[in-house]
């Protein structure tokens, strides 16, 4: 699956790159984590924008999202039969800019290992994904979306068995966006592997697993020949109501 990841590209280059009829003001983020407001970019009545949404899927039948569990992720195997997901694959399918993404690996110790992977070339990446808009019983929306994963290559499959499927070129990011055009089957046949190559990756440090740290360290390769630091935990905030921390629920 996709937890975590990095997107650092400034509004203007998001804009830009894709396409955009407005963009977001955003900070660059090192470590997304669940639940938190990401930048999606689906298209509505022939209009391509940028929208911040909560990063898990909520269909729009949920009564309470409290006690629905929490999508992050589709499969593309199975995306097209979920009773969560179906429809959204042929009406609201969206882009999830990145420029990388964490995975971790479990060693025969069991202990996990962050990785963070991103494009050979440098470029950003577009991770496909679903979208839903939520409305609360007092009529308030809220987008939500879900980033789509695929088997990994075996390139990535030395990491973890899943990765998010890419949208490597402009011509795939404007089919995925066409749900007029293009419907669930063509969807399913756009969701794959990458080929071995177009990614990289490199061990990060063992800070990435706490969602308060997001800082430009967390995307730097460690030595894991080298001990790492002990991690400072901070001492525990009290939440100001709700949910955690920027949780739009």
């Amino acid at each position: 699956m996709c937890g975590r990841y990095a997107s650092t590209l400034p509004p203007e280059m998001m804009e830009e790159l894709f396409k955009l009829l407005n963009n977001v003001e955003t900070v660059p983020r090192y470590n997304i984590a669940p639940t938190q407001p990401i930048v999606a970019i689906w298209e509505a009545e022939a209009r391509r924008e940028a929208h911040l949404a909560r990063w898990g899927f909520v269909p729009h039948w949920v009564k309470d999202p409290r006690d629905f569990p929490l999508l992050v992720n589709a499969r593309a195997e199975s995306m097209a039969e979920k009773p969560a997901f179906r429809d959204r694959v042929k009406h609201g399918r969206c882009l999830v800019p990145a420029s990388g993404y964490y995975e971790w690996h479990t060693g025969p110790d069991k202990k996990k290992q962050p990785y963070y992977i991103t494009r050979a070339d440098g470029q950003p990446m577009a991770l496909a994904g679903l979208y839903s808009v939520w409305m609360s019983p007092n009529g308030e929306e809220v987008d939500t979306v879900a980033t789509i994963t695929v088997a990994a290559n075996p390139q990535l499959s030395v990491i973890h068995d899943r990765m998010p499927a890419i949208l490597l070129d402009e011509a795939a990011q404007d089919a995925w966006l066409n749900v007029g055009e293009h419907g669930a089957d063509r969807a399913k046949q756009m969701a794959l592997p990458l080929e071995d190559g177009v990614l990289k990756f490199h061990p990060v440090s063992t800070r990435v697993n706490s969602a308060r740290d997001d800082d430009p360290g967390l995307i730097e390769p460690v030595d894991l020949t080298e001990p790492e630091p002990p991690v400072q935990k901070p001492k525990p905030k009290k939440a100001a109501g709700g949910g955690g921390q920027m949780d739009l629920f």
